[in-house]
């Protein structure tokens, strides 16, 4: 069947135990440069292609159990560049995975872990 696409891209929404604690974090650590809208209970915020939006909570629970999968190019590089920044979750380190994507996880000042990920190109798989 032939229906119109009406999908075109999901955007994670994450918890936030404080709004602008959460947005200097990722814009130090994690390199996040562009605000479209912040206040003390809502904000979103950018990297290159990947945008996300935090919403104010009041209990840990949330973040730290909360997470979202990007998909990324030149995962090394990046995964260099959060390395240094100290965000890498203890578990998280970079890795190919047995379904064919080459992943590291960070977490953020509160909690939520994030997944980065490039698809594996089968030619030519990298080493760890």
């Amino acid at each position: 069947m032939n229906r119109p696409k009406h999908l075109l891209k999901g955007i994670p929404v994450l918890a936030s135990l404080n709004i602008k604690q959460t947005v200097d974090f990722y814009k130090r650590k994690l390199g996040f440069d562009r605000i479209g809208y912040l206040d003390d209970n809502y904000a979103i915020i950018a990297r290159d292609n990947f945008i996300v939006h935090f919403w104010k909570c009041n209990d840990k629970i949330h973040p730290e159990n909360t997470s979202c999968y990007v998909d990324v190019q030149d995962i090394d590089q990046l995964y260099i560049e959060y390395k240094s920044q100290g965000v890498i979750h203890p578990n998280g380190p970079l890795e190919n995975k047995p379904y064919g994507m080459r992943e590291f996880a960070i977490l953020d000042n509160f909690g939520n872990l994030i997944k980065f990920g490039e698809e594996l190109d089968q030619a030519d798989l990298k080493t760890e």
